[in-house]
């Protein structure tokens, strides 16, 4: 499976996220995480100090402060680098978009992974030779089960 982001692409995605609006730091993560269809959430640990390095670099700018929540947009020259970047940030969107939709039109891991169990029990029960008349009627009525419960679904 390939990474989400490659090494400075969270940069462009989070500095996006502030500049449609003044976010804090645990919506950004959320954002991400709904974009991505619950696929992916970056974790605080990578999103604060995420935040504090746009702020240093001027892209970003503390809108409010309440204690420990701070609320980040982007600035003018955070604005302008993204304008820069405009295609990129454009693709690292479309990346997240097509993830989101494809975890969630059923390719979950949930869902491969019994996919996969279904397919190993096959293959371990056919090693150990042959099935008698009984076993495969059985085996054949219990994956023909399966199938017409999920068509219900």
């Amino acid at each position: 499976m390939r990474r989400m982001f490659e090494h400075g692409d969270l940069k462009f995605v989070v500095l996006a996220l502030i500049a449609e609006q003044p976010r804090h730091g645990y919506e950004i993560i959320k954002e991400i995480e709904h974009r991505a269809g619950g696929a992916y959430a970056p974790s605080p640990g990578v999103i604060y100090p995420l935040l504090t390095m746009l702020e240093e670099m001027g892209f970003a700018e503390l809108t409010a402060s309440d204690g420990a929540k701070k609320l980040y947009a982007a600035s003018e020259q955070g604005r302008d680098e993204l304008a820069s970047n405009k295609r990129g940030v454009e693709a690292l969107f479309e990346r997240i978009a097509s993830v989101g939709e494809s975890f969630s039109s059923g390719r979950s891991p949930q869902l491969l992974r019994a996919m996969e169990n279904l397919k190993l029990a096959l293959r371990l029960r056919i090693e150990r030779g042959p099935l008698s008349d009984d076993n495969l009627q059985r085996v054949t009525a219990a994956i023909d089960g399966a199938a017409q419960a999920i068509e219900r679904t």
